[in-house]
């Protein structure tokens, strides 16, 4: 598998993988093909994900500003194709408390507000035409351990205090009565706002308004070398060259190995895994009271996190391989069977139909982070640490605004660069450092 630590193309024009949401998704939306002839444009998006189509869209329909994206392979062919479909009111791993003491009070606000207008952001884009297969709402975390539920309990409370949240505090009966029945859950708090949906067919939602937009998106175009020249920025693609004033790089976990400088030891490529069971019976999903098709995450170090499809399916899904060579080891699909039967052991024989791995981006600060370089000619997004599917859209609208010479929120996501990771080439030697730290803080602290 691609392993952007290794590897310095994601390829050219490869296949989906083989994921549910690809067999589910249907046709893909018609995109402009391979570009064949060199261009000269004003603005160059580089990734057809999430980030990439919402700062094209809205350059084009806020800022009059019509770009040109490249992908390597297809649409949303890395994390925005594979990821769980979870649409949160958040981003990066970092808590509100963590930022009110580091930055105080009003940065936190603010901070909160952007996660908060990125979901405001899909419901609006959603509500243009896009099927998604949208689910109820509803987002349940999970205490994994009875002493977790402290935690929980502080977390709500301050989120109702500072925010006006509404959240409810469920005992583990109550859990297990109204939702599910989930054997390692000892209590919840539960979001109204949180829902699942089809990420593929939300990314192809996002292409069909971009391109009516008149944004031109080529896949099949990776960048295999870029060069500035009299402050312009010269990119070439298998086939012809493009000239731009400005680029954007939304590549995220996907940016492969040196592609530039401006990114370069500034996030973590990790594997995230992810399997889909068969269609559950009427009978199982009685056994274990699933009532709901809420999202649900726990309070692990490695999380755990998983929701009920329309089909009656289980997505299930937690951490991966360190190393792309093993990704497709089924060692790590058959781990997360394992939990999942011990947190319903009535599907004891149940078996996963679909299973698959993709690339996140995490920040040594915990942080997604929205940036240009000096010149204010290149610029990118990065670091969403597995929780970007809602926060992608916003910061490709800030990103929009940076390219567009306009201001945005004085805030540390967007004011200031991912730091670098120190040691970089050995951030895998402290990936796996800190999986063993996990494994021993979930198992008995």
């Amino acid at each position: 598998m691609y392993d952007p630590l290794h590897h310095y193309s994601p390829g050219t024009n490869e296949p989906y993988p083989t994921s549910y949401w690809a067999d589910v998704s249907g046709q893909a939306p018609q995109d402009d093909g391979i570009l064949t002839k060199d261009i000269d444009v004003d603005v160059c998006i580089i990734g057809a994900g999430y980030t990439g189509l919402s700062t094209a869209l809205h350059l084009a329909t806020e800022h009059g500003i019509k770009a040109t994206v490249v992908e390597a392979n297809k649409t949303a062919w890395g994390c925005s194709g594979r990821n769980a479909g979870f649409i949160l009111k958040t981003s990066g791993r970092k808590s509100f408390s963590q930022m009110k003491a580091q930055w105080g009070e009003e940065v936190m606000r603010g901070i909160y507000s952007e996660m908060q207008e990125g979901v405001e952001t899909v419901n609006h884009l959603i509500s243009q035409g896009i099927d998604c297969d949208r689910q109820p709402n509803g987002y349940i975390k999970v205490a994994h351990k009875a002493n977790k539920m402290k935690e929980l309990t502080d977390l709500a409370n301050l989120q109702r205090e500072m925010f006006g949240y509404d959240v409810q505090v469920l005992s583990r009966q109550e859990l297990h009565s109204q939702y599910m029945a989930d054997q390692n859950a000892h209590g919840a708090i539960r979001y109204q706002d949180g829902f699942g949906l089809n990420p593929l067919k939300l990314a192809w939602g996002y292409q069909e308004l971009a391109r009516k937009a008149g944004v031109t998106i080529h896949t099949g175009t990776p960048v295999e070398d870029w060069q500035e020249e009299n402050n312009r920025q010269v990119l070439t693609t298998p086939m012809a060259k493009i000239t731009a004033s400005k680029v954007v790089i939304a590549t995220n976990g996907y940016t492969p190995k040196n592609f530039h400088s401006l990114v370069a030891g500034r996030t973590l490529p990790v594997l995230s895994q992810i399997i889909v069971t068969e269609p559950l019976t009427q009978q199982q999903i009685d056994a274990c009271n699933l009532i709901s098709s809420n999202v649900v995450m726990d309070t692990r170090a490695l999380k755990y996190y998983y929701r009920k499809l329309p089909d009656n399916r289980l997505l299930f899904g937690g951490r991966g391989a360190i190393s792309g060579k093993d990704a497709q080891d089924p060692y790590y699909a058959n781990r997360l069977l394992s939990v999942l039967k011990t947190s319903f052991p009535a599907l004891a024989n149940i078996n996963y139909q679909y299973a698959w791995a993709g690339w996140i981006s995490v920040a040594l600060d915990d942080l997604p982070h929205i940036y240009q370089n000096d010149n204010k000619n290149v610029f990118y997004s990065m670091g969403y640490c597995g929780a970007g599917v809602s926060f992608s859209v916003q910061a490709g609208k800030r990103l929009a605004q940076k390219v567009a010479e306009q201001s945005v929120p004085n805030l540390p996501l967007y004011q200031k660069h991912l730091p670098k990771f120190p040691f970089a080439p050995f951030r895998r030697v402290g990936q796996w450092g800190y999986f063993h730290y996990g494994q021993i803080k979930d198992t008995y602290f």
